[in-house]
């Protein structure tokens, strides 16, 4: 006997049923896309642990910042970081004069007349000047948050004897470059009234604006100092903590952690760099930058602070993702992890750095090549120097203000011609001339 037919209304239900389960699977299939998509993407940490708070994506990023680019301390690796934002968000930086060069006119106290027109008005500044709040007021928007870093004094100091030994004459009078002569007596050596003598004692304090050879015995001159820069600055980064410094960075200025990706920019060559290996030694160094010593000893407690109210754990977490996110650049753009290369031995001239003297190796990167394409243009700017990404942003911001201020010619009164005919250049009911 053969079987019944099933009934027509259980049929239709039947391939309802299958349709709808069809599409829950279309609709699970698309979510699971987009979210694999959006780990790639958005590389803002979700926070696994109990009491971490939650990425501050909720709120608009913050696009006006002043950086006080210290020397010596990885600013230039930060610069290169908030030059890299203003690119993709189309902010306007504030850069150097031509007369000043690919600094603000240091060590001339800032003015707002060492800012080059074509970069008005700006919402990022990053290059090097002396600060002078005041000037900067004048210059930057209300919101500006104000942001530096400082570095621990004896390796700062180290770096800066061999960096700047052919410009500070301090440093140049020393017999054979010795840094352990020059500490035993720098009196011997130092003289405070020439050009480049701040490269040679207390140059955090003078970058911050205040007198680099006051007394340190004057504690109450100081303390009215690190109260004013306090009042000033939101964030005082520590180079020694570099990744936990720009998790605290990002929560403050509410970037994605894509935007807060890097490599270390301007470092010396293994050649070029001395030790300080003796605790005699060290302690030299501290007792000679005095003022800069209690500078770092006070913001570094300060920053501490900041991460305990952050929760360190919530930090740490951030700085993995931080990591992992550069790692996944690196491999992008180098193909793993970079190799430092002396300026030499680097092919492309706009990744080679700057050399301060024949006897400091200043390295870098070079991209490897992409067969005949050019250069990833994000990999490219992640590598360049700061004196050719100073060029290049004057150059763009420069031709963006020349087409902004190019006279718009209003349509003549017979409106646009069609797009197949000719431009007539007559109107149409002129007669034609004989």
């Amino acid at each position: 006997m053969p079987h019944a037919l099933p009934p027509l209304h259980w049929t239709l239900k039947t391939m309802s049923r299958k349709k709808a389960l069809l599409l829950l699977l279309l609709v699970l299939s698309t979510l699971s896309l987009l979210i694999h998509q959006s780990a790639h993407l958005n590389w803002s940490p979700k926070p696994s642990s109990a009491g971490c708070p939650p990425a501050p994506s909720h709120r608009p990023k913050h696009t006006s910042v002043a950086f006080l680019k210290t020397h010596k301390t990885a600013g230039t690796t930060v610069q290169n970081i908030l030059f890299r934002f203003a690119e993709r968000h189309n902010v306007t930086v504030a850069l150097p004069h031509h007369a000043c060069d690919h600094q603000f006119c240091y060590p001339r106290n800032f003015s707002t007349r060492f800012v080059h027109p074509h970069t008005l008005p700006p919402r990022i500044i990053a290059s090097h000047l002396r600060f002078q709040p005041q000037e900067l007021r004048r210059l930057m928007p209300n919101d500006t948050l104000y942001v530096t870093i400082l570095r621990e004094p004896v390796a700062m100091f180290e770096s800066l004897f061999t960096y700047y030994n052919q410009y500070c004459s301090a440093f140049k009078r020393v017999p054979n470059g010795s840094m352990e002569t020059f500490l035993a007596n720098p009196l011997a050596f130092y003289r405070p009234q020439e050009k480049f003598s701040m490269y040679a004692h207390n140059t955090l304090l003078y970058d911050l604006g205040g007198d680099n050879d006051h007394s340190p015995a004057d504690a109450a001159y100081l303390t009215r100092f690190l109260r004013q820069m306090e009042e000033v600055f939101s964030l005082v980064m520590i180079a020694e903590y570099f990744d936990e410094s720009l998790v605290l960075l990002r929560r403050l200025l509410a970037w994605d952690l894509e935007d807060m990706v890097y490599v270390k920019l301007n470092m010396r060559g293994p050649h070029s760099k001395g030790n300080i290996s003796s605790e005699a030694l060290a302690a030299r160094v501290r007792a000679w930058n005095a003022l800069d010593a209690q500078l770092y000893d006070h913001f570094n407690a300060t920053f501490w602070r900041k991460m305990a109210q952050a929760g360190r754990e919530c930090v740490a977490e951030e700085v993995q993702v931080l990591r992992q996110a550069c790692d996944r650049l690196l491999r992008r753009c180098f193909g793993g992890q970079p190799q430092l290369r002396p300026a030499t031995q680097i092919k492309n001239k706009e990744l080679r750095p700057w050399q301060p003297s024949s006897k400091v190796d200043i390295v870098g990167y070079d991209l490897p090549p992409a067969a005949g394409a050019p250069p990833d243009e994000r990999c490219l700017k992640l590598a360049m120097p700061e004196v050719q990404y100073s060029r290049y942003l004057l150059r763009k911001q420069s031709l963006r203000l020349r087409r902004r201020a190019m006279p718009r010619h209003p349509l003549p009164p017979w409106g646009v011609p069609h797009p197949a005919r000719p431009l007539l250049l007559r109107h149409p009911t002129m007669p034609k001339a004989a």
